[in-house]
């Protein structure tokens, strides 16, 4: 008996230990590489219009079934309440309500500017599958670049002389 449990605590020992090393051999490799998180731009209340937007589709609404000659079997299903709206919001007016949000898809993935009359604003910027991304802003600029190996897609939007305007170049 005696002999079966020092089998058992030396087997435990030497678990734990070769446990404990692999652990920390893995975790000195581990803290060496960088894990960004996705970025993503929020939108603000001043970022967004006041245009009102209708779901494409619903799981809770059915189209109602088209009554055939054939005769039923029991009582047509009737709904219950009426479909409901969505609650709508007027938020205040911001700076950036006369302003028009445009999307510009690229190969490297899409870019959402808020054009105003005399600046822009960056709504989102979202890289495709396989492609990395990049901001810089200024005053009077911004530029989204989208990257993927040595291909790199620029979405570029000025407004330095005259109302905003947005390029697109594959370099």
């Amino acid at each position: 008996m005696r002999r079966g449990l020092m089998h058992v605590l030396a087997w435990t020992l030497a678990t734990g230990a070769a446990v404990t090393l692999s652990w920390w051999g893995v975790h000195t490799v581990m803290a060496g590489t960088a894990y960004d998180p996705p970025r993503a731009l929020p939108i603000t209340a001043a970022d967004a219009t006041t245009q009102e937007s209708k779901p494409l589709a619903s799981s809770t609404n059915r189209p109602t079934p088209s009554r055939s000659k054939s005769p039923s079997r029991g009582p047509s299903p009737t709904p219950t309440r009426p479909p409901s709206k969505a609650p709508t919001t007027n938020p205040s007016p911001s700076p950036t309500e006369s302003g028009q949000v445009k999307s510009y898809d690229t190969d490297g993935g899409r870019a959402v500017f808020d054009l105003g009359e005399t600046s822009a604003t960056l709504v989102s910027a979202t890289p495709g599958t396989g492609w990395s991304m990049q901001v810089w802003k200024t005053e009077s600029w911004i530029r989204v670049e989208f990257s993927s190996g040595a291909d790199r897609v620029s979405v570029f939007c000025t407004w330095h002389d005259g109302p905003p305007r947005v390029e697109i170049g594959n370099y």
